[in-house]
């Protein structure tokens, strides 16, 4: 399966792709505040990039478990002001870098593509705001479609799934029709560890990972410093490396396509490890 994104053609059939993080927020949950000026965050994905990254997620609003300064009370503007100069900073600097960005909102998904972004990372699926699918088709952008159970001020009060997997699949076919009706051509699914969901029901996404492939298109999963990582080893959020990079080589393993990571050079050599596992014949 092949993606054009931007200048760049990513195949998926040939290794296990990279997402950087870069949160230009003050509150995010792992690093908030740590990249909130435009010099720091233009720093830090170029740093990412130098590292191995592939894409460089951008988003604006913290969308952390028990936020109540949630991406629902965030104003555009707001978010706008914090990921616009990042946006078009980096896309002068290289035209070739693949730029996401994460939002729920049209307007800043709009303002963000006109900058030079190429990809939509929608955390609600297409569900938040009935013009995100519109606008993503309007510019040709591709979509990545991510599944949640509530919002992030709910989402993680006593979950509840009649199955899992199946209950993400129907999330998925409802999202994929509204990208399609839209015209998008290029979807990438998420699953959302973390996202409205209890420490087995993360366990059980990544051992079945695989029945998401049934889709039809490229699987993207974020496990970095997730909290279900810090239920099973005890670490602190900046003490989770190690977790994630078993994560992410569960992932990879199970289908994964692409990981979403903070801490690029070293999953890099995770994704590297894997992928000789995984692709070499």
């Amino acid at each position: 399966m092949i993606f054009v994104f931007g200048e760049r053609q990513f195949d998926f059939s040939s290794r296990t792709f990279i997402m950087g993080v870069l949160n230009v927020t003050p509150d995010s949950f792992s690093d908030g505040g740590k990249f909130f000026s435009v010099s720091a965050a233009v720093d830090h994905a170029h740093r990412m990039i130098a590292e191995g990254a592939d894409i460089i997620d951008i988003g604006g609003e913290s969308t952390r478990p028990g936020n109540r300064s949630n991406l629902w009370q965030v104003d555009a503007e707001e978010e706008l002001r914090r990921v616009l100069p990042v946006i078009e900073q980096l896309h002068h600097d290289d035209k070739s870098i693949v730029l996401s960005i994460d939002t729920t909102k049209a307007s800043v998904a709009e303002e963000a593509l006109l900058a030079g972004a190429c990809i939509v990372n929608d955390i609600s699926g297409f569900n938040a705001d009935s013009a995100m699918a519109v606008v993503t088709g309007k510019y040709n952008a591709s979509a990545v479609l991510m599944h949640m159970q509530g919002t992030p001020d709910t989402m993680q009060r006593n979950p509840k799934y009649d199955n899992v997997i199946d209950d993400i699949k129907k999330y998925f076919y409802n999202s994929i029709q509204i990208a399609h009706k839209a015209g998008i051509q290029q979807i990438i699914i998420d699953p959302g560890i973390g996202f409205g969901k209890n420490l087995n029901h993360n366990l059980e996404i990544l051992r079945k990972l695989r029945e998401f492939q049934e889709l039809g298109f490229p699987v993207l999963v974020g496990p970095s410093r997730k909290s279900f990582i810090g239920k099973i080893t005890g670490a602190a959020v900046d003490q989770r490396l190690a977790g994630t990079a078993a994560a992410v080589a569960a992932a990879i393993l199970g289908g994964a396509q692409i990981v979403r990571v903070h801490d690029v050079g070293f999953m890099k050599q995770v994704c590297l490890v894997t992928d000789a596992l995984v692709h070499t014949v």
